[in-house]
């Protein structure tokens, strides 16, 4: 039997990069996920091309009302919602004395608010049915430690690790778990704005960031999305009942705790 049959998922931020590997992975183990993400459009073909029980719903993680009505489509279409990946999140970096205001309030909107709000009205749901539940927050290694020019996306992910203990703690009691997920550096779209952002406040050709990362990777390479699936299967199965309000490192040594 495949380790999630039967179970229906939400994936914010899914309709590419990370969040869409997890949505391959939790087909292939036979959950029902909803592919969520600002982008509608780039939802739908994401779910037409992973086929199977992937469907697309609209999110914005900044506006309530949108974190609502993603949550009842899911409950109409799928009965009910049994895990939760807050996958959606946004970068940006900048020496502290270049830090602006609406960088920093879009980073804790998405980050930090959008993580809050999401598994606040997942577990709602979650509580309502009676049935308990999984949820996954996407940490980093960024959240383990401060970095010079990356000062507010650390910021927002140390919170991510802090509000999953927090809740961790508090939905246990309703067989609610929980955990995050920590990567190190994942190669794809999303470094690749990365790179060049780095590129502009390090005065790098394009790419040579990327190099230098991917060679201090104690496994020899950057990561992959497929990279952190496993750990994403294994947070929303059985097999994790009794794990609570952790953050797993899957970052190819990048960091120990």
């Amino acid at each position: 039997m495949r380790r999630l049959e039967g179970r229906s998922a939400l994936i914010t931020g899914s309709a590419r990069g990370i969040g869409r590997a997890f949505a391959e992975g939790y087909v292939r183990e036979g959950a029902t996920v909803a592919i969520a993400d600002i982008d509608l459009e780039r939802a739908a073909a994401t779910a037409a091309e992973i086929g199977g029980s992937a469907y697309a719903v609209h999110l914005d993680v900044t506006k309530q009302n949108s974190i609502d009505d993603a949550i009842a489509k899911v409950e109409a279409h799928a009965g009910g919602i049994d895990i939760l990946i807050n996958n959606a999140a946004l970068f940006d970096a900048a020496p502290i004395v270049d830090i602006s205001r609406a960088s920093f309030d879009r980073l804790f909107a998405i980050n930090v608010g959008g993580v809050l709000f999401t598994l606040q009205a997942a577990a709602r749901s979650m509580i309502a049915r009676g049935r308990g539940g999984k949820i996954i927050n996407m940490a980093s290694q960024a959240g383990r430690r401060g970095e010079a020019l990356v000062a507010i996306y650390c910021a927002t992910k140390a919170a991510v690790i802090s509000l999953t203990q927090s809740a961790g703690l508090d939905l246990i009691r309703h067989r609610i778990n929980v955990n995050a997920i920590a990567p190190g550096v994942v190669d794809g779209e999303h470094w690749d704005g990365v790179d060049a952002l780095f590129a502009k406040y390090e005065n790098l050709p394009p790419g040579e960031k990327k190099r230098r990362v991917g060679e201090t990777v104690p496994y020899g390479r950057m990561g992959r999305a497929e990279d952190l699936v496993g750990m994403a299967i294994f947070l929303a199965g059985a097999e994790s009942d009794y794990v609570v309000a952790q953050t797993y490192n899957v970052d190819g040594g990048n960091w120990m705790s």
